[in-house]
């Protein structure tokens, strides 16, 4: 198959690529800069798709850049980075002589990918690589609970600006008509050994300053980037898969204490100093905060009814992956 993937030049971007590659694919990029197997996003906007057998989308801005006040024009920024995106592309496709069979965009079920453990280093004094997030971008469409547990099928994304985010951002992505497969894959916190939370976590956690977030007990949905990327080949290859999947692995019970907890244990280093909810509202503003200092309990059940098989299905063995 001829995939198209945009914003694919960072931390999953490269994963997918590198899978789908390694499955015997040709894969091309919409980037803001041209080059070798690459169509700008301009280019693609005005004068359409080439020929492509799916397509998927990872792009948008990084909402948890703490050297950005939380305004209404960076609240502008953060919408319109994700939607003029998938606007494109999905008005590309559906104008196509020729339709992708496939069409796969990546949102979030909460907190993901490296900007929120990117920057809480930068909140306790090291600064990430730059403001910019190097993957998918980040936002919530599941309401934070300490009781409640989602699937595929719950409702969400109308109860704060990330929710209705996401909803705007699902919604820009469909397709009329049944000629294109649709696939929204909702990711949790990717974990991998090049990039993404671990790499910004691993030495406040080496020195054995990691800890909780807060008060540590809100729901931490993550998934290994093998299996995210998994997951998005999965997508693009299945006839039959469709529709929402839950882009999280299947331990989904996992507390912000816990992760920090198995994560230092990985590394072999205690993780207790906490990172106190003031100083998190202090940098990121309240309603940012919210991101990082409540979660949800997330389950992948319709992932797994289309049939993938997770390579890291436990978080000790993806960390213990990650960090060897």
């Amino acid at each position: 198959m001829r995939v198209l993937v945009g914003g694919g030049t960072g931390f999953i971007g490269t994963a997918l690529t590198q899978l789908l590659k390694a499955r015997g694919h040709e894969v091309m990029l919409v980037s803001r800069k041209p080059g070798p197997d690459r169509i700008t996003w301009d280019e693609l906007d005005t004068s359409g798709l080439p020929h492509c057998d799916a397509a998927v989308n990872l792009a948008g801005e990084n909402i948890l850049n703490p050297i950005r006040r939380w305004n209404e024009s960076f609240q502008k920024e953060v919408l319109n980075s994700r939607l003029e995106t998938t606007q494109i592309l999905a008005r590309a496709i559906n104008k196509a002589p020729q339709p992708p069979q496939a069409w796969v965009l990546v949102t979030g079920v909460g907190a993901k990918e490296g900007e929120t453990k990117k920057n809480i280093a930068w909140s306790r004094g090291r600064t990430g690589d730059s403001g910019q997030t190097s993957a998918v971008p980040l936002a919530a469409y599941y309401q934070p609970s300490l009781t409640a547990e989602y699937d595929e099928d719950s409702p969400g994304g109308d109860f704060d600006f990330f929710s209705n985010l996401v909803t705007k951002w699902e919604a820009a992505a469909r397709l009329p008509g049944e000629s294109t497969r649709q696939v929204v894959v909702r990711s949790g916190v990717v974990l991998g050994r090049e990039g993404g939370a671990i790499r910004h976590m691993l030495l406040p956690f080496r020195l054995g300053l990691g800890g909780p977030i807060g008060p540590g007990h809100q729901f931490f949905p993550w998934i290994h980037i093998r299996d995210l990327a998994g997951i998005l080949a999965h997508a693009v290859e299945a006839s039959h898969v469709q529709g929402v999947l839950n882009g999280v692995a299947p331990a989904s019970a996992t507390t912000n204490a816990e992760f920090a907890k198995a994560f230092g244990a990985a590394l072999g280093r205690p993780a207790f100093i906490p990172l106190p909810s003031m100083v998190v509202q202090a940098v990121f503003g309240r309603e940012r905060a919210i991101m990082l200092l409540e979660g949800q309990k997330v389950v992948p059940r319709r992932t797994l009814a289309t049939g993938y098989q997770y390579s890291f299905p436990e978080l000790g063995a993806a960390l213990k992956e990650v960090v060897a």
